[in-house]
């Protein structure tokens, strides 16, 4: 009984730091996080009409270039069943941080036994920034339940090695790939890390390449009709022909050069001047107030307003989905050109500058408060997620050296795979998100250890 009020509890904290996310996050809605705007359209279409597109009403069909279906899919079944108001979404992704706090306390212990999951889903509900997220109208709390429901199932497909565990788990990878493209190789990832690095490292009672294999097969199964469809409508078999890499790899390119504060500046300053010669002299100016070089900052508002002139002059809907993908291709061309003039020295603080950002940066406060902040709090929020991935990686080991070789490389996989496929992108702290409650259950695993040095679990070792 005492378990089920501490889980009781757990819930409860969860429940009530979500809902003060809503209530803390409600002034930005509309006014903040323009990414919400084209998640409620398509949503919307796909409520009203049944036509994933946010212009349903056109003469033509305009084809969604940018965002997958799968969380757009989510909000729609919301909006049919409450109205199409923020509110219903935000309570029902609090209800989505609730239940990864339960997925979290029940991987943990099938993993490592009851203290470690206590601690482990506790240190989930109080982590803020998965409820920051969770009121607004975005697939950060989506994919984090779907992938983190992945690795609970992961777990149990170690231990079952069932044919229809490994399928099972193929689906929902997925389904997580639908909601965040980034994913779409991480079935490839684990089935490598089964097939090659479990041999390696001695894994008792490893799974058998046709495990693998069907886990593989499975997720492509799943994707399959989204492919179809971008064939049918754009002529790819892509996942996002316009949310590719080729934005992300300019972006991540200038990634460094000024701090993110500037470089959002001249962004602004970039989409608000169209003269060329006024914006010269706009960007001349911040120049000269940083006492740093115009050239790259010229060079950066200049590719800026260039290829985004590309998809913005097009007025006919079937024109602008092509258009965006084409720029998403000019991008690419432009970014690989950048790097190649880059110097070493630029990419390595861009790799310590982006790695850091990824698992350590999240800045849990409204966005329009964030500017005013001290730089001491900004300091102290990053310190604590360092000092938490930091403790991860201990526990990484730990487990690994207990006999949970198996369970340890799945957890080492989600945070190896997520780093290794955002270090050439533009890099942001929510993109770690999916895996942050793998963090936690290392970064618990860690701290119970040294506390309390619990006894691995009875159970056979895989």
């Amino acid at each position: 009984m005492t378990r089920y009020r501490t889980l009781a509890l757990i819930v409860l904290v969860a429940v009530a730091h979500g809902l003060f996310f809503i209530w803390y996050q409600r002034p930005d809605w509309n006014t903040y996080w323009p990414d919400q705007v084209g998640y409620r359209q398509l949503a919307q279409a796909l409520a009203t009409t049944g036509k994933f597109t946010k212009s349903p009403d056109a003469p033509q069909f305009r084809p969604e270039v940018i965002r997958t279906p799968v969380y757009p899919l989510f909000v729609a079944t919301i909006y049919k069943v409450a109205g199409t108001g923020q509110m219903p979404v935000a309570l029902a992704q609090t209800a989505l941080f609730a239940a990864i706090c339960m997925l979290v306390y029940a991987t943990a212990r099938r993993v490592a036994g009851e203290h470690v999951a206590i601690v482990a889903a506790a240190a989930t509900a109080l982590f803020p920034p998965i409820p920051y997220f969770g009121a607004l109208v975005m697939t950060e709390v989506w994919t984090t339940f779907v992938f983190m429901l992945s690795i609970w199932i992961a777990i149990r497909a170690l231990e079952s090695q069932s044919l229809a565990s490994f399928a099972a788990l193929g689906v929902l990878l997925g389904l997580t790939a639908l909601s965040r493209p980034v994913f779409v190789l991480f079935p490839f990832a684990l089935a490598a890390v089964g097939i090659v690095v479990f041999p390696l490292a001695a894994v008792r009672r490893s799974p058998p390449f046709g495990r693998w294999a069907a886990l593989v097969v499975a997720s492509m199964l799943t994707l399959l009709p989204w492919f179809t469809y971008n064939y049918v409508t754009l002529g790819q078999f892509t996942m996002s022909p316009a949310g590719g890499v080729g934005r992300g790899i300019w972006e991540g390119q200038w990634q460094a050069t000024w701090s993110g504060r500037l470089q959002d500046e001249l962004t602004r300053v970039a989409e608000a001047t169209d003269d060329r010669t006024l914006l010269d002299q706009r960007v001349r100016a911040i120049a000269d107030r940083e006492r740093t070089s115009a050239g790259p900052m010229l060079e950066y508002v200049h590719q800026w307003q260039d290829i985004r002139r590309i998809w913005t002059t097009p007025t006919d809907p079937p024109e602008q989905a092509a258009a965006r993908v084409a720029a998403d291709k000019e991008y690419l061309r432009v970014g690989l050109e950048n790097l190649r003039k880059d110097s070493m020295s630029h990419l390595a603080r861009r790799l310590a500058r982006g790695v850091f950002l990824l698992w350590a940066g999240e800045i849990p406060f409204r966005y329009s408060d964030i500017n005013q902040l001290p730089p001491f709090v900004k300091g102290a929020v990053w310190a604590v997620q360092a000092a938490i991935v930091i403790a991860s990686l201990a526990g990484f080991v730990m487990l690994f050296r207990s006999g949970r070789k198996a369970e340890a490389l799945v957890f080492g996989s989600c945070l190896l795979y997520i780093t290794a496929v955002h270090f050439p992108l533009l890099t942001e702290a929510r993109q770690s998100l999916p895996a942050q409650p793998v963090v936690l259950l290392l970064a618990s695993f860690a701290a119970v250890s040294l506390a309390f040095k619990p006894q691995v679990h009875e159970r056979e070792h895989l």
